[in-house]
């Protein structure tokens, strides 16, 4: 029995020897465009679960309100949408990443459910609040708050169902950051480009109005004179009243 027990143990440590023989030589998988290793998806998922099951809130604090929604959308477009898209337009990164981000408001095939409608949104709250590790999925706990977490979670529980307008135009591709940011600088491109043709098509002076707006003409100018040689005069001395010679 004792050599069947080493036999194991000696068995477990050369295949523990092989794998770190392995990673050293760079042969993991560890891109995301290499593929994925036997039974790795099935391995993640089952242990995500049970942890999620074991440690996720049931009761919800907050309800699904109006302004609970367009909370959630204010927060959903500024923090979620970069990996997970918009209403009506997917990610531009979440298929190139390992595994793909899911898209959150594209409905299932032959389903009704969109994004992640299906789950509690404990759950949802448990992966926004925690993150989930080699994903790219990160923790928000020290982001957002739990009840600014808790407002995206119900927003996504509620993806299949309707939503206040205001929270649907938050979501639209016109009314996300990226495009505000990018209306604001059309627009201001736009005021710039018509100030310029303004500019150009204002009717311009002839050349002599301009040069006499500019410059007075010469005949208005009196030249500077020389200055000429300087000349003392001696004034004889005054004569008296009666006639008589002033004394010398």
């Amino acid at each position: 029995m004792s050599r069947v027990l080493l036999g194991f143990v000696l068995c477990f440590l050369c295949m523990f020897a092989g794998l770190l023989v392995w990673l050293s030589y760079g042969s993991a998988p560890v891109a995301v465009n290499d593929p994925p290793i036997p039974l790795e998806d099935r391995f993640t998922k089952v242990a995500l679960d049970a942890r999620v099951q074991r440690e996720m809130i049931v009761m919800t604090p907050i309800k699904a309100s109006e302004a609970n929604l367009i909370a959630g959308a204010r927060i959903y477009t500024d923090k979620c949408a970069m990996c997970h898209g918009l209403h009506g337009r997917a990610s531009e990164v979440g298929d190139y990443m390992y595994p793909h981000a899911p898209s959150l408001w594209e409905q299932h095939r032959n389903s009704t459910v969109v994004g992640v409608s299906d789950d509690p949104p404990g759950a949802t709250f448990w992966k926004v609040a925690n993150g989930i590790r080699l994903t790219g999925m990160p923790s928000y706990r020290g982001v957002l708050s739990d009840e600014q977490m808790w407002q995206v979670s119900l927003l996504l529980a509620n993806a299949d169902k309707p939503l206040p307008p205001e929270a649907l135009q938050l979501l639209r591709v016109e009314g996300s950051p990226a495009a505000r940011i990018s209306a604001a600088v059309t627009r201001k491109t736009s005021a710039e480009k018509l100030a310029s043709d303004a500019k150009e098509a204002a009717p311009k002076p002839a050349d002599g109005a301009k040069q006499s707006e500019t410059k007075p003409a010469e005949s208005e100018v009196d030249p500077p004179k020389p200055a000429g040689p300087l000349v003392l005069r001696v004034m004889p001395p005054p004569k008296p009243a009666d006639g008589s010679q002033p004394q010398p």
